[in-house]
């Protein structure tokens, strides 16, 4: 729990456009769901994804780094890494244990699914959407322990689409859906102050030097 005097203080260095901007973000994100990208190659493709889940309010992204290590392309994300909380996996297994652990539900987006079309998805539950690489797609160990199938219904010659338009469409969507419905999304007062405090940091200049002073203030 951050200490909301300081968060009080920290905020009289932000500008009246910037503090009101950010609680309208706030306001808008959610952990209900989330993403998840396996062993993706091009490194655009990763930071394209998490551009989009900062543009549709997704606040965790998460990255597994089992055979490719990248690095966030900044030019890609335009900023986002800033605003979206990254967590990164040197396996799938990982991955999939620490998100289910946290509630959610393995959602494996595939062409080829014959669980759910996107506008037939049950926006009920946490869900994580899993991308996998860029030609192999969704390793087994996604697919064997995935709990629904998604796919985006396509009628032309091409069977698939680059992953960072998938994640775009299905965001676009899911959290639509989500906002005309009556699901509890949106992050809690404890979480909203914390992300806020986390975004001044990065923020204003000598965020270090302003702490020090309020705490050294009698």
């Amino acid at each position: 729990m951050p200490d909301l005097k300081l968060l009080e203080y920290l905020q009289t260095y932000l500008t009246d456009n910037r503090r009101e901007r950010f609680q309208n973000v706030l306001t808008q994100r959610t952990k209900h769901f989330t993403v998840a990208t396996e062993d993706v190659y091009q490194l655009h493709n990763t930071s394209a994804v998490m551009r989009s889940c900062d543009v549709f309010g997704i606040q965790e992204v998460n990255i597994v780094e089992e055979v490719n290590s990248k690095r966030i392309d900044r030019e890609i994300a335009m900023g986002a890494q800033k605003w979206v909380d990254l967590n990164r996996y040197h396996t799938t297994k990982a991955c999939i244990e620490d998100l289910k652990q946290k509630g959610y539900q393995i959602v494996a987006t595939s062409p080829h699914a014959q669980d759910s079309d996107l506008i037939d998805f049950d926006i009920t539950n946490k869900s994580c959407f899993f991308f996998g690489r860029e030609t192999e797609g969704l390793s087994q160990q996604v697919i064997d322990k995935a709990d629904c199938f998604l796919k985006i219904p396509m009628v032309g010659f091409t069977e698939s689409l680059n992953i960072s338009v998938s994640a775009a469409i299905i965001l676009q969507h899911v959290t639509a859906q989500l906002r005309k419905s009556t699901i509890n999304w949106q992050l809690t007062e404890e979480e909203r102050n914390e992300k806020l405090l986390d975004w001044i940091k990065k923020t204003i200049k000598s965020y270090d030097e302003i702490v020090e002073r309020f705490y050294d203030t009698p």
